[in-house]
């Protein structure tokens, strides 16, 4: 065969260079749910639901799309339950001529793949995530020789780079490059959440939930209700919803909290551009789209791009040019332990942090899974 084709969890992407050039007639995409991702860290209930239900939809629309995929489930007798595992299984089995992975989110993964490619008997290829519109040169060359690393001023550069919410002039529409002060406003009285999407559950989603229910009995929140996209149309859905209802009024009321609502203007898509249904600069022209046409005003949507095209990029950068020496860094002198999460601490979380009911007055609209 040709190359063996690893694609994470959050890597559901089919603009993804490991995707784009996949030979159909020889390489092998390996997609895998492993109990050792699962249990590095308590993760919520609905997060694992959600990466299993959208790698396992994404592994079914390459199968569709003519592609050959090897999808190793949790419950596969046969798994090793590590990431390093199945790979090595796989290229065992299938007796790839290389393999080729997208660079993870984490360093930890990142290392361990480094370490991996001495193990292998073909070579391992680190491909770059092109997700994000910063790559991490990119940064580099940017934070270099500066004094301090202020987002404001990387903020500005990315919008300059990729023309968003700029004038022919290369001014920043409006006059101002932060509307943050307009962005800071209490909750008035009865501000509640508008109405948000649902979506059908088809088999593989209902199958996941049912397999979360039961390998994880004691991971932390609750399954149900599931109200996640789980494919990119969903995830389109998603965005068009959060433009056009939620979107003029996220920048006045972005921060405000307010007892028993639970999303507010919040968008909700962090998990779709996380994993790969959505992309960054879709979601930053899609609401300066509605800005322009005169359906939101200037400071909600540059409020909402501020925090894709400048923080999380941002933050992206910050983090994998300080690692791995960022894990041992305390510039807030903090010494306490974090709270426990089991056992007496675990029960009083439990009941001063009662669940948020989702409002029995708030239509929760269904669409088809496709």
């Amino acid at each position: 065969m040709g190359a063996l084709r690893i694609i994470l969890l959050d890597q559901l992407s089919a603009r993804l260079e490991i995707v784009a050039e996949a030979e159909k007639t020889r390489d092998v995409f390996l997609v895998v749910e492993v109990m050792s991702e699962a249990t590095n860290v308590r993760h919520h209930v609905k997060k694992l639901a959600f990466g299993y239900a959208a790698a396992r939809h994404f592994a079914e629309a390459l199968r569709v799309a003519g592609f050959r995929v090897r999808y190793v489930t949790l419950d596969e007798a046969d798994n090793t339950q590590t990431l390093d595992g199945e790979v090595l299984r796989a290229v065992a089995e299938l007796s790839p001529d290389r393999v080729l992975v997208t660079e993870p989110g984490a360093w930890r993964l990142r290392d361990g793949f480094e370490a991996l490619k001495l193990a292998l008997p073909v070579p391992l290829e680190i491909l770059p995530d092109t997700r994000f519109l910063c790559s991490n040169a990119e940064f580099d060359a940017w934070a270099e020789d500066r004094r301090e690393l202020r987002m404001e001023y990387f903020y500005r550069e990315m919008r300059r780079r990729h023309g968003v919410l700029m004038e022919p002039d290369a001014t920043p529409t409006g006059g101002r490059w932060n509307l943050d002060a307009e962005n800071r406003k209490p909750p008035k009285a009865g501000l509640d959440s508008p109405p948000r999407r649902s979506f059908r559950k088809d088999a593989i989603t209902l199958d996941v939930l049912e397999m979360v229910r039961r390998r994880f009995p004691d991971g932390y929140g609750r399954l149900e209700p599931f109200h996640f996209a789980v494919t990119r149309r969903q995830a389109l859905v998603e965005l068009e919803h959060f433009v056009t209802h939620i979107l003029p009024g996220f920048g006045d009321y972005q921060d405000a909290m307010v007892r028993g609502e639970a999303y507010l203007r919040h968008s909700l898509l962090a998990p779709y551009l996380n994993a790969g249904l959505l992309y960054p600069l879709e979601i930053c022209q899609a609401a300066e789209a509605a800005f322009r046409a005169g359906n939101v005003p200037l400071n909600a949507a540059e409020g909402f791009i501020r925090q894709i095209l400048g923080w999380r990029e941002f933050v992206r950068g910050v983090y994998w040019r300080s690692m791995p020496g960022y894990l041992e860094q305390n510039a807030l002198a903090a010494h306490e332990p974090c709270p426990g999460s089991t056992g007496a601490a675990r029960r009083r979380w439990r009941a001063c942090a009662r669940p948020l009911p989702i409002r029995t007055t708030m239509p929760i609209r269904t669409t088809s899974s496709a």
